[in-house]
């Protein structure tokens, strides 16, 4: 069944060049409503139980895009609200994610970004209703409880966890994407201060140019377009805890800042005339190897040792011996209820199968093909044949080194040099990187979501390669 999108915009016909794009693949529909009231009024009414995301303008006469967000938000802080606006300001934009969007995109942004931010929207927002441990809202609250597995990996990983609760010491989590790192950092924070903030950052995730007025905040007026006061995430986590995810692809000059916080308690405000105190714990964590990036020169030295005090490792799912038939029955009974499916268990070639793969995107990954198999199972039971990706052509599930070569095959990535040796690390993190810009067709964010990597990361490795980063490439 189609997803339901209220487009708010006075502009219509860019409404109609949206609804267009929007609904090209079949998976949407829309329906307009020109002014901020209008879509008050359906949105804080019945009416909203219809309406799956919001594509809202910021700048309409009377009522504006942060009218609609501010009226809205404390009636069905769930819905997912996208900002597309035609301007390109900081402050605005920084304004409306506090007051509760979840993404921003640009008119002249193009399509694919768009889509790209609703597709990514809708697919959390399922998943928010299907596991609250999702959530990035400071109310969720969970415990080590939460975190599941009896695997002697796991239960280490619980123990270390429960040994910071009652202390302040800074704590880095490693391990791969979507492996749980959030999740630990959540039940270490509530199993002490339930209450208190919880600010969950991705630093991966901001650009460049506005991660330190998105933690640090600003002053009005400290640049162009600052035409309001931000507060800043550290100020919100105050009394609390900061989570920040991805902390290795902060940027050199943000990286001093938050030096400082750990040093003195002190963050300066884009344009303050003198620092702030705050108390607040800091949590980070990294799918990267930093002590390699510090090596390299990315990563300050003395930073990496003022958040790895206490590091904790959270293994990958494929070394979890024993905890994945768990995790199958329990991620399948919470979609078969959000669902509304009558499905009773999973066969035992299926679950045999699952269980033999290397699973290289982690629960994250586990969550979604399981989340996919009971949305295609029209029996009552799931079987091999709802997870399609799983099988080649003979029926049979792709070893982690069948998938590599696979892959390695398409992507045109040569592991080995002419004379049969390894090629260093380096030569073939340089074929993927360019690989996937060919194939992406040079859509820098794209290639660096696929990668796991953060822009700016990406941008430095091409100008490290010689690779000259022009307009061909965005």
């Amino acid at each position: 069944m189609p997803y339901n999108i209220l487009l708010v915009d006075d502009d219509i016909n860019h409404a109609h060049i949206a609804q267009k794009i929007i609904e090209s693949d079949g998976h949407y529909k829309t329906r307009l409503v020109g002014s901020g009231q209008e879509a008050i009024d359906i949105l804080t009414s019945g009416a909203v139980d219809d309406i799956d995301l919001v594509l809202l303008d910021l700048s309409m006469p009377g009522v504006n895009g942060i009218d609609v967000l501010s009226a809205v938000k404390p009636v069905n802080p769930d819905l997912p609200i996208i900002i597309n606006s035609g301007y390109d300001d900081v402050d605005l934009v920084a304004k409306a994610m506090k007051a509760g969007a979840i993404d921003f995109v640009r008119k002249l942004d193009g399509k694919d970004k768009l889509c790209s931010s609703i597709e990514g929207a809708l697919r959390d927002h399922v998943l928010q209703d299907a596991m609250d441990v999702l959530k990035k809202s400071a109310g969720r609250q969970v415990s080590f409880g939460d975190i599941l597995g009896t695997s002697d990996a796991i239960k280490e990983v619980c123990a270390l966890g429960a040994k910071v609760v009652d202390s302040n010491i800074p704590v880095l989590i490693e391990g791969e994407n979507g492996c749980g790192k959030e999740l630990l950092a959540r039940s270490i924070h509530f199993s002490k201060q339930a209450g208190k903030p919880f600010i969950a950052v991705n630093c991966g995730a901001i650009p460049d140019n506005l991660v330190e007025s998105i933690l640090f905040g600003h002053e009005k007026g400290a640049f162009t377009g600052a035409m309001f006061k931000t507060y800043g995430k550290f100020r919100e986590a105050d009394g609390g805890t900061i989570f920040l995810d991805e902390v290795g692809e902060l940027p050199p000059e943000v990286q001093v800042k938050l030096l400082r916080v750990l040093q003195d308690g002190e963050i300066d405000p884009v344009g303050a005339a003198k620092p702030i105190k705050v108390n607040v714990r800091v949590i980070s964590a990294t799918n990267r190897d930093l002590a390699s990036e510090v090596r390299k020169g990315n990563f300050r030295e003395d930073l990496y040792y003022r958040l790895n005090v206490f590091p904790i490792y959270v293994p990958a799912l494929r070394d979890r011996n024993g905890d994945l038939p768990m995790m199958i029955e329990h991620f399948m009974k919470l979609f078969v209820k959000s669902e509304h499916k009558n499905i009773k268990g999973i066969s035992k070639e299926a679950e045999q199968m699952l269980c033999k793969y290397s699973w290289p995107g982690n629960i994250r990954q586990l969550k979604n093909t399981i989340f996919r198999a009971v949305v295609l199972c029209e029996k009552d039971m799931l079987d091999a044949e709802h997870f399609p990706n799983f099988k080649e052509s003979e029926g049979k599930v792709l070893s982690s080194a069948e998938s590599d070569m696979q892959i390695e095959s398409k992507a045109g990535v040569n592991l080995q040099n002419t004379d049969g040796h390894f090629k260093n690390l380096s030569e073939i993190e340089r074929q993927v990187i360019e690989s996937a810009l060919k194939q992406y067709n040079g859509r820098m964010s794209e290639v660096a979501r696929r990668l796991g990597i953060g822009r700016s990361t990406l941008y430095r490795k091409l100008e490290s390669y010689g690779v000259e980063v022009s307009d061909s490439i965005h």
